[in-house]
């Protein structure tokens, strides 16, 4: 696919996975596209979402699967050149931003966490994962996921305490969800949240103790939301830029030119 045309997006925002049900013959490509994908998220943050759910289909994949695969790749051919951009230049400060996509899957209802932690304005960590049971209730599943977040923050700040890094202040988790955010500061549960499991109130906790902050972000800001579905192809842009992803120089030479250079090369 060296010479495929380049898509604005790894993934369309309506998917639908019946639209070629016919089972492949030989699904050894399909998860050896997945596995390499996997890896390949290690170094972009913006193929998080779309490589998780691909991946959710390898044990018997589709025709309309390998399509989805395939679009990831026609994803790539136009953003290869970007990479991650740190900078030396920025505060110590852990933040992280959650969320979640309530009953996103159509297949089980399970929603999908997504978050990703900085350290001033550099990421360091991110994550897109299918939740292990069903929320009932858009409140369970953001508290969940600012759970999964509090909990990635906790080790990043034992990791910063053995390296000798002390951040001034507590880390500050965001998130858009104002029935989760009213939680972490409330223990008194309302019949809207009753079955909401206790071990959820981690973050709570770790608000009670000052170790943490919670705060609210509109959902047009929350950076999270990449991790969670796919989106148009302006917000892509957009959070592309947030997430330190940013265009670089590179030497490596193209494919096209490099062939082309050694067969006038062999001429001569």
């Amino acid at each position: 696919m060296v010479d495929c045309q380049p898509m604005p997006t790894p993934l369309v925002q309506r998917m639908d996975v019946t639209s070629d049900p016919t089972p492949l013959g030989d699904p050894t490509f399909f998860r050896g596209l997945v596995g390499s994908l996997q890896y390949l998220t290690l170094t972009c943050p913006d193929l998080s979402y779309s490589v998780n759910y691909v991946s959710q289909f390898m044990h018997n994949p589709t025709m309309s699967h390998l399509k989805y695969g395939r679009r990831i790749l026609r994803y790539l051919k136009g953003t290869i050149h970007y990479g991650l951009s740190f900078t030396a230049d920025t505060s110590l400060a852990l933040s992280a931003f959650s969320d979640a996509d309530w009953a996103g899957c159509p297949t089980t209802r399970r929603s999908t966490t997504g978050y990703c932690t900085f350290l001033g304005a550099n990421i360091i960590s991110w994550c897109a994962k299918k939740q292990h049971t069903i929320a009932r209730s858009s409140t369970e599943a953001e508290h969940r996921s600012m759970a999964h977040t509090a909990a990635e923050l906790t080790w990043l700040g034992y990791l910063l305490d053995d390296l000798r890094v002390y951040p001034t202040k507590p880390p500050i988790l965001y998130g858009d969800n104002l029935s989760a955010l009213h939680l972490t500061v409330n223990p008194v549960l309302h019949t809207r949240s009753k079955h909401v499991a206790l071990d959820y109130h981690y973050v709570r906790k770790r608000v009670a103790q000052g170790v943490l902050i919670t705060r609210y972000i509109p959902s047009a800001y929350q950076v999270a939301d990449i991790f969670t579905k796919s989106i148009t192809k302006t917000r892509l842009a957009q959070f592309r830029r947030k997430l330190c992803l940013h265009p670089g120089h590179s030497l490596r030479g193209d494919i096209s030119s490099g062939s082309h250079k050694d067969g006038s090369t062999s001429q001569e």
